[in-house]
């Protein structure tokens, strides 16, 4: 049996951690629909710098869940390369003006061996999902992220069952 700080750092290694994202700046053209609008100059600069934030923060993602939205797969295109880790991406049209209870469905099927999974999505899905998971109100602006942490199996995941450890909001 290990020492009481080795049991600590065990369950602390225990801890999923759900990247809730949402996606960068995005235009407004005339005649686009809303699941097809680009990202924006402003955008296409926070992008990259969110990537780079992940690589310090949180680079070990295994598996991205990605709103098929033009606007948020162009946010990972322009962020997944600044990270080392090479995770699985899934686009899942459940995302794109998901509720938090209609993200929450989609995280709860993540695959149990994944520890660290992002979802890049829309508002006010997200800021209704942290506040779901955490208990918290939370505002999560174009580029930003929340980092929550949970010692809960991704099926159990549930209202005030995730701590939020870290918010960031990278800019180009």
């Amino acid at each position: 049996m290990g020492s009481s700080d080795e049991r600590e750092h065990d369950m602390v290694d225990a801890q999923r951690k759900l990247v809730l994202i949402r996606h960068a700046k995005s235009a407004w053209p005339d005649d686009v629909d809303d699941f097809d609008r680009p990202l924006a100059d402003r955008g296409r600069r926070d992008a990259p710098a969110l990537g780079r934030w992940l690589r310090k923060h949180a680079a070990a993602i295994e598996l991205v869940l990605c709103s098929p939205a033009v606007r948020a797969r162009h946010t990972w295109e322009l962020a997944g390369p600044e990270i080392p880790a090479e995770p699985v991406l899934k686009h899942d049209h459940r995302i794109y003006a998901a509720s938090a209870r209609e993200l929450l469905s989609v995280v709860h099927e993540i695959p149990p061996a994944v520890m660290t999974a992002a979802m890049i999505g829309h508002n006010p899905g997200l800021e209704d999902l942290i506040n779901l998971l955490t208990g918290e109100p939370a505002v999560l602006k174009t580029a930003s992220v929340a980092v929550l942490s949970t010692p809960a199996p991704w099926p159990d995941l549930g209202e005030d069952r995730a701590t939020a450890v870290e918010f960031a909001k990278p800019r180009g």
